[in-house]
This record gives structure tokens, C-alpha cells and sequence, in this order.
């Protein structure tokens, strides 16, 4: 069984660079499943096995120990008919919800991790090895009641902060992209329904996927999604299997009259020839997009190019013209990040003068839009 939506797919040579559903493709394509006893055992696990009944299924004793998919470097050849064909079910067994207080107050437990999309720069699989195909933790009810308990501990929001004026933010998409995980299972959409029970939170997460499946759950202003934006271009480059730019742009008016406030991330920001002309076209495109109702509750968070090492030998195997933009030692310096990896981000000193130069044009172009921070 597949799963169609409005994806696209850059021609940029290379291997399998995935399908263009407007002309027939597919975002999906699930035929291996591989699948832990007790995630296959529970009614979340039997509803997702039932979507796929042709899939071959694979019996493996922990999600993230899978030799086949993790760690084989020969997969980098593969690195997009994986994202499409293979899907991964376990079991949470680590339930916290990590405070960050910038885009989100805390970081809910993943429902899902890994993405059916390929954008180049992702972080998601230096922490998966050569693969990064959709996990998906099938114990949905565990999670939903851990979050309803710990936003019962917090009681309410004593004052407004740069996540929002009067809830408890909570990003549930951290390491996976919603809009798409919908398309597999129910997860996200409990999600959204508890959260719309919720007296003092709301869940927040970034997509590149338009997922009209969305509009019909209610969120009553619960949930925040973030439309990742970025200048065309760049994101036929990098945005691999993604909804057009255009397409999120139009999306925007549909979703806030669903019910959903609506932000926009404007990332990554990538620093070449022209790339500031380019992002005054962008937020053109975005004002001349959308009606008087979104830009009255539009908010931006502006996210610069972080890029790294390991990822970076990784896309040499199956996209190396998106390194001659995003690796760029000449405008770059390392660092090491909080769990070991070593990343590599614009210079001390040019960087700051990159974000005030963007965010001097957003209060031009889209002067209702508040930028809630840009780093």
C-alpha cells in the first residue's frame, strides 16, 4: 500500500533522488517493515501493519540496532529508495520532555523519528548512521499520558516569553516531520486532540510537507505549525522530496482558517552570491501568498545554516552538489557541539552581520511578521 501527496524531488543526478507525486509518484512506497515484537503487538503497531498488508515484515530486537540499515555505509547509495520503502516500528522507552525555551518551552517525547524526505543538511541522521527512514514508537498511549501529566505539573504559565504570551509550548516534532509521520499513523493527530484538551499548552512543530489531511482536526489553536521556508532555488538544491515552497506558502490561509496558528521558519538561512536579494524575493512571495487573518498572527523564527562533518562525507556519496553550497569552509568555522558532533557554522563576527541584514529586511518586506528569534 503507498501513500500519495504533493512531494517533489530535485533532478540533480545522483542516486534514486526520489518520486514527483505530481506526475504520478509516490512518497511513500512501504515494502520492508522492520518491526519489534511488542510494538507489533500493540494496537497502535497492528493499525500501522494493517496499512501496509503487502510490506515484508522484519522481527528485530530494538528499533535503533538494525546492521542492515544503521551503520552500513554501502547505504549511502541508497540513501533515498530507503527513506521511501523501509519503515521502522518500536517502542519509547525513554519518556522525558527536555526543556529548550527557544522555538518550544520543552521537547515532548518523539513519537517518531527519521523522515521519508531527504534534505541535505538534516541532522536527524548523524544520529542514525547511512539511513534515516521513519521510526515510528507505536506506544502512542504512553507517550499522550506522559505529556498530559507533565504539563499538568507546570500549572499555569506565570509569564509571557518568546515561545508564547500564555502557553506552555511543547514541540512534538523534534526529530521527524509531522505533516509526513500523518501519513503512517494516527500519532500525530492524538497528539493534536490532546493538546486541544489542554488547559495551559500547546504542541508546535516545522514542516516542509503539506499535508491537507491536516484541516479536518480541529485543533481549536492548539497547535502551532511552522512552514519551513527558504528562496526556491536553494530549496530545489536542498529540499529533496519536499512540498514546493510555493505550495507551503499556499497552504498558510488554508491552515490558519482550520484552526492552527501558523508561523513560519525561515531556514536554513545559506549565505551565497545573491542570497539576500533572494530572500527579499521570498518574503515578497510570502507577503503577495497570504491574506490579512495570517499575517495578523504570523511569527517567524530564522535559523541560519548549521551544518556537519560526518553528514557532510555522507551527501558526498548521493548529492555532492548540494556540499558546494552548504560546505563552505570559507565562510565557516567548527565547533563542537553538545553531544560530541562537530559541526561547522558561519564566522563569529560575519554571522551576526548576516542575521541583522535579514532581519532589517523582514521588517521592511513583512513588517507585521515578529520575528521571534534569528540565530
Amino acid at each position: 500500500m503507498a501513500f500519495t501527496g504533493s512531494t517533489r524531488s530535485d533532478a540533480m543526478g545522483g542516486p534514486d533522488p526520489g518520486p514527483r507525486t505530481d506526475r504520478g509518484g509516490l512518497m511513500l512506497d512501504i515494502r520492508r517493515i522492520y518491526v519489534e515484537p511488542a510494538a507489533a503487538a500493540s494496537p497502535r503497531g497492528a493499525e500501522i501493519l494493517a496499512r501496509f498488508p503487502d510490506a515484508v515484515r522484519v522481527e528485530v530486537d530494538s528499533h535503533h540496532r538494525i546492521p542492515e540499515l544503521y551503520g552500513d555505509e554501502t547505504n549511502v547509495n541508497r540513501w533515498v529508495r530507503i527513506k521511501r520503502e523501509a519503515l521502522v516500528l518500536g517502542v519509547k522507552k525513554s519518556l522525558t520532555a527536555r526543556p529548550n525555551g527557544r522555538s518550544a518551552d520543552f521537547i515532548a517525547p518523539s513519537t517518531a523519528n527519521g523522515c521519508a524526505m531527504a534534505c541535505a543538511y538534516c541532522y536527524v541522521p548523524r544520529h542514525k548512521g547511512y539511513s534515516n527512514p521513519v521510526t515510528v514508537f507505536t506506544n502512542i498511549d504512553k507517550i499522550g499520558g506522559y505529556v498530559r501529566r507533565h504539563a499538568g505539573r507546570q500549572g499555569v504559565k506565570p509569564a509571557p516569553n518568546e515561545c508564547d504570551p500564555r502557553y506552555w509550548v511543547y514541540d512534538i516534532g523534534e526529530n521527524s516531520d509531522c505533516s509526513v509521520d500523518a501519513l503512517i499513523s494516527d500519532n500525530v493527530r492524538d497528539l493534536v486532540t490532546l493538546f486541544r484538551s489542554l488547559p495551559n499548552a500547546k504542541a508546535s512543530f516545522a514542516t516542509k510537507y503539506v499535508n491537507r489531511d491536516l484541516l479536518d482536526w480541529e485543533p481549536r489553536g492548539r497547535t502551532r505549525i511552522r512552514f519551513s521556508l527558504m528562496p526556491a532555488g536553494d530549496a530545489k538544491l536542498l529540499d529533496i522530496r519536499t512540498s514546493p515552497v510555493a505550495d507551503r506558502i499556499a497552504a498558510i490561509d488554508d491552515f490558519v482558517a482550520a484552526g492552527y496558528e501558523v508561523h513560519v521558519n525561515l531556514s536554513p538561512v545559506v549565505v551565497r552570491d545573491g542570497w539576500l536579494a533572494d530572500w527579499a524575493g521570498l518574503l515578497d512571495q510570502l507577503d503577495a501568498g497570504i491574506g490579512p487573518a495570517a499575517k495578523a498572527q504570523l511569527a517567524a523564527e530564522v535559523i541560519f545554516l548549521t551544518h556537519n562533518r560526518d553528514l557532510h562525507e555522507v551527501n558526498l556519496g548521493w548529492h555532492p552538489k548540494a556540499e558546494e553550497l552548504i560546505w563552505r569552509p570559507d565562510l565557516q568555522q567548527g565547533k563542537r557541539s553538545e553531544n560530541g558532533f562537530w559541526n561547522v557554522r558561519y564566522r563569529t563576527g560575519a554571522k551576526g552581520r548576516y542575521v541583522a541584514a535579514l532581519t532589517d529586511l523582514i521588517a521592511e518586506r513583512t513588517p507585521y511578521c515578529r520575528v521571534r528569534y534569528a540565530f
